[in-house]
């Protein structure tokens, strides 16, 4: 499984949320490559699963994968909550 997180230039925000995100993988026992780029690249990268804030996701609507819009990228609860509800639908967990 890849997970995609996404920012405007796929520096800062991006690489902060992937940190996250893996670490939240690991606890949730979920094989998964975690990646983060900018928002024009992923439009042409293929994930499974595309993570980024809702100014970012809004702009995600054509790509082929499930998409997790955050309301806040420092909100580790909410990241895992949307994380595991995304996996469940997925039958992943």
């Amino acid at each position: 499984m890849k997970i995609l997180v996404v920012c405007g230039s796929g520096l800062g925000s991006s690489l902060m949320m992937e940190m996250s995100i893996k670490k939240i993988i690991k606890e949730l026992g979920i094989d998964a490559q975690v990646s983060h780029t900018d928002l024009g690249s992923a439009k042409g990268e293929g994930a499974d699963i595309f993570v980024g804030t809702r100014d970012i996701t809004n702009q995600l609507n054509d790509v082929n994968g499930e998409v997790i819009s955050l309301k806040s990228m420092i909100d580790k609860k909410h990241m895992k909550e949307q994380l595991e509800s995304t996996l469940k639908k997925m039958g992943l967990l």
